[in-house]
């Protein structure tokens, strides 16, 4: 019989009981952190410890303890709160069954250690069967294994929306002036020019023909695409035949026949035969000879040179010329004269001009292109663009707008001729930030029935022109101002208005129109574009004057009534 199957005496009964109870006080005072327990694996680690159980315990007491642990731990704590619940429970069972305490004092520390074991192993593996671990018998004070505190996630608490500013009750109305029969079919917008506010709209997103307000676009996307400081050339080479010399256009229609003609700063015909003369006499191989014949190369516009929808009487009625790369004056019989009749072949016309200027006005004239490479014998060049841009608004000159709108074509590399300003206006314009979807442009002058337009286009264009947006303080300094000057000088005198819009006019038989911007009577200022269309006369122009008087009143107190 082994030591450990000898039966126990009355007094070493007694005394076991007695060492049971010492301990179960020192059990009270021991805490988690200083429990003796063996080096577990860390929760979560994949091994799953086993309790050791001495061949000296009974298995029955074994099964109480690990009954008693598995009660106390919880697998959440982890390895060291498994622990203390397992020191915890078999104490308890010491205290339950204090005889069994005398039958092993190793047995007893072996069985703390394995029931602190198992009741770990049992937290992380749920009780599954796996490899013994290796239990380190020795009593130490562990390190305890720092439990991670979560941190809690915050989840914001939803807002409420501030609320809006409250939209102003508007109270000024000019719907009487805007159902003026003499308006026929009228299209209105108005904007707050600070806002962008759209105060008052009559059909405003309705597209329709402008007339010559036309010329705000065109002079925008010149001034976008081509820039304020661009200059026309209109050059002279040598041609391919001796005594020949060739003139060649790239769309200046200001090129003064004589000294001087209506355009500002126009360049001269004149100075540029003289710059001719000299360099073809300074060239041996045709100083002496004469110049007998000259080609007129007009070809950097293409296509028709009068639009299929325009009415062809306003070339005799003066209003405008055929659309070519080389033409003096305009192509007017008076070259100082707004409105004075054109002819009929406005490149003839110049090349017959610059042979006066030449001195010989017998030379052969024929149109042609210009050899590649050719000697260059003079050139010259027109105003800027930043000096044109007023002429053309000021005057509402058709043939200068062309000119500007054909350029921007050029420049864009889309096309030179009237089906390029379909591309070339609304891809110029759209730099702006404009939706130029809906734009129907036809031609550069606005005197065709088939361009489209929206008033609420116009009023959007014109509130980025007030903010001299890029080049565009260019369109607002040269724009007619009521009662003062340009087409607008005869309108609005002795009216409150007088002084205060600057805006563009426009007439065509169908239809007149009116768009700029309006310093209101309030201090606000506002952007508008009015149209009246159909059957409408003359007297058209007066009814949209006495409405934008009332606008002008109203200012930002118009109402859409």
């Amino acid at each position: 019989m082994s030591d450990d199957q000898v039966p126990l005496t009355r007094r070493e009964l007694r005394e076991a009981e007695a060492r049971a109870a010492a301990a179960a006080s020192a059990d009270e005072q021991v805490t988690g952190d200083t429990l003796p327990t063996a080096r577990l694996p860390k929760v979560g680690s994949g091994a799953a410890p086993t309790l050791v159980v001495p061949a000296a315990i009974p298995p029955s007491v074994a099964a109480m303890a690990l009954d008693d642990d598995a009660a106390t731990a919880t697998a959440a704590t982890g390895g060291a709160a498994a622990g203390r619940g397992a020191g915890g429970g078999f104490w308890a069972l010491v205290r339950r069954h204090p005889r069994i305490w005398g039958g092993s004092t190793a047995a007893v520390a072996l069985l703390v250690l394995g029931g602190g074991a198992f009741a770990a192993g049992a937290a992380v593996a749920g009780g599954s069967s796996a490899p013994v671990a290796v239990v380190d018998s020795a009593t130490a004070t562990p390190t305890p294994s720092a439990t991670a505190t979560p941190t809690p996630s915050v989840t914001a608490r939803a807002q409420p929306q501030a609320a809006g500013a409250p939209s102003p009750i508007r109270t000024c109305s000019v719907a009487d002036l805007a159902t003026d029969s003499r308006l026929g079919t009228f299209l209105g917008s108005v904007r707050n020019a600070a806002t962008g506010e759209v105060l008052f709209d009559r059909s405003a997103n309705t597209y329709a023909r402008t007339a010559s307000v036309m010329k705000v676009l065109t002079s925008s996307a010149a001034l976008a695409v081509l820039g304020p400081d661009y200059r026309v050339p209109t050059t002279v080479v040598k041609g391919a035949n001796p005594g020949e010399v060739v003139l060649v256009g790239s769309g200046d229609i200001t090129l003064a026949s004589t000294g001087s003609n209506i355009y500002q700063d126009a360049a001269s015909l004149p100075e540029l035969a003289a710059q001719v003369k000299a360099a073809w006499a300074a060239d041996p191989s045709t100083a002496g000879t004469p110049i007998t014949s000259i080609v007129l190369d007009a070809s950097a516009f293409s296509g028709d040179r009068w639009q299929p929808s325009w009415n062809r009487k306003e070339l005799y009625d003066g209003y405008s010329s055929e659309v070519t790369a080389l033409q003096v004056d305009g192509d007017r019989d008076d070259p100082s004269a707004n409105v004075s009749a054109r002819s009929e072949n406005a490149v003839l016309r110049a090349g017959q001009s610059f042979a006066i200027s030449l001195g010989v006005p017998n030379a052969t004239l024929a149109e042609g292109t210009a050899s590649a490479g050719a000697a260059q014998l003079g050139q010259v060049l027109s105003a800027p663009v930043s000096t044109m841009i007023p002429d053309a608004l000021l005057r509402s000159d058709n043939t200068e707008a062309e000119m500007l709108a054909r350029l921007v074509a050029v420049k864009l590399g889309v096309g030179s001729d009237f089906g390029a300003l379909q591309k070339a206006i609304p891809q110029a314009l759209a730099t702006y930030g404009l939706d130029t979807s809906g734009l129907t442009i036809v031609d550069g002058s606005g005197l065709s029935d088939d361009n489209g337009v929206s008033p609420n286009f116009l009023s959007q264009l014109f509130i980025k022109i007030d903010d001299r947006e890029g080049n565009l303080g260019i369109i607002a300094d040269g724009l007619p101002v009521a009662g003062r000057s340009g087409t607008l000088a005869g309108r609005f005198n002795g009216t409150p208005a007088a002084g205060n819009v600057i805006a563009k006019t426009g007439w065509i038989d169908t239809g007149y129109t009116l768009s700029g911007i309006i310093d209101a009577a309030d201090g606000s200022v506002l952007t508008f574009a009015f149209f009246a269309l159909d059957d409408v006369d003359d007297s058209a122009k007066t009814a949209i004057d006495a409405l934008t008087n009332g606008v002008y009143a109203c200012g930002n107190n118009l109402a859409n009534t």
